[in-house]
């Protein structure tokens, strides 16, 4: 067998198998992508301080999950979305001490307002999101999130990008990964320039832990984002602007709410995502009683 006819049956196996991968559910490649996280986290870092955080996040979404959809529709739907939310809330909320409520709490609020906080069946918020937004809001000197734990290991951060970008790429939302890197890339560079400050620290944090949970579960969510793929690219580099405006504040010394200098990322989303999601759902509805 030639070399040539060795390279066109390799070609052809991963054609089959990027194919096979299109057929399965988003939500089961995402949930492999954020369990690689947890388990990168807590291998190498433990990161997790108690697995009893795990437990408890878990549980309180799952159960939160069931019994709001079998009171609203009459069944248990597929509890892959509340596992993803425990998990990343797990990962995200750093509680002062070793307080549990949080992770109790934001369970709840996370997988409670995908049911009350909707539009036409449609909830506005990343659920993982909101909750992590109200935590910081409501109680911003007992609750912060997750920044540098990981550290700078380059192959434990590589191995997480590279699965992400390929189940970006499957699911079909990594432009608007790619969009909101590039921005922050881009606006962030801007304003250190404009501030005085070095660059590289200002834009090194997109490589972080906390930021490949927030570009690849949190502004990709495909229940939460808006349709069509340059409305898509649009809401990213918005969520990019509005968390450039709150470092930008923070910089200058502005007075903000402790949760927006603690987490602009997080904030941005949390304040952009939801009225660019209510206002595609308006117009859809517009041009469907039109």
């Amino acid at each position: 067998m030639s070399d040539a006819t060795l390279a066109t049956l390799g070609r052809n196996a991963l054609v089959r198998s990027w194919d096979r991968a299109s057929k399965i559910d988003p939500r089961y490649l995402i949930a492999f992508l954020i369990t690689l996280v947890l388990v990168a986290a807590q291998l190498r870092y433990h990161m997790l301080g108690s697995y009893d955080r795990l437990m408890l996040a878990l549980g309180v979404c799952l159960a939160t999950e069931a019994l709001l959809s079998w009171f609203d529709r009459g069944k248990v739907v597929n509890l892959l979305s509340a596992y993803i939310s425990g998990i990343s809330l797990t990962l995200l909320i750093k509680p002062q001490g070793g307080a549990l409520w949080p992770f109790a709490l934001g369970g709840f609020l996370a997988i409670s307002s995908k049911y009350v906080l909707r539009y036409r069946d449609n909830h506005l918020w990343n659920p993982t999101n909101f909750a992590i937004a109200a935590l910081l809001l409501a109680a911003p000197d007992r609750v912060s999130v997750l920044s540098h734990q990981f550290g700078n290991d380059v192959t434990t951060n590589l191995v997480i990008w590279i699965f992400g970008l390929i189940i970006a790429a499957r699911v079909g939302v990594l432009h608007i990964t790619l969009t909101y890197v590039a921005s922050f890339l881009l606006l962030n560079s801007v304003r250190a320039v404009a501030l005085g400050m070095p660059v590289l620290p200002e834009i090194a944090p997109i490589t972080g832990p906390m930021y490949q949970l927030f570009i690849f579960f949190m502004i990709t969510d495909p229940r939460t984002v808006v349709r069509g793929r340059n409305r898509q690219i649009v809401v990213a580099i918005s969520i990019a602007l509005m968390e450039t405006m709150i470092r930008f504040a923070s910089d200058k010394g502005w007075p903000l709410p402790t949760a927006f200098n603690a987490a602009p990322a997080i904030m941005a989303l949390a304040t952009v995502g939801p009225v660019a999601k209510l206002l595609d759902l308006l117009t859809l509805r517009s041009r469907s009683t039109g």
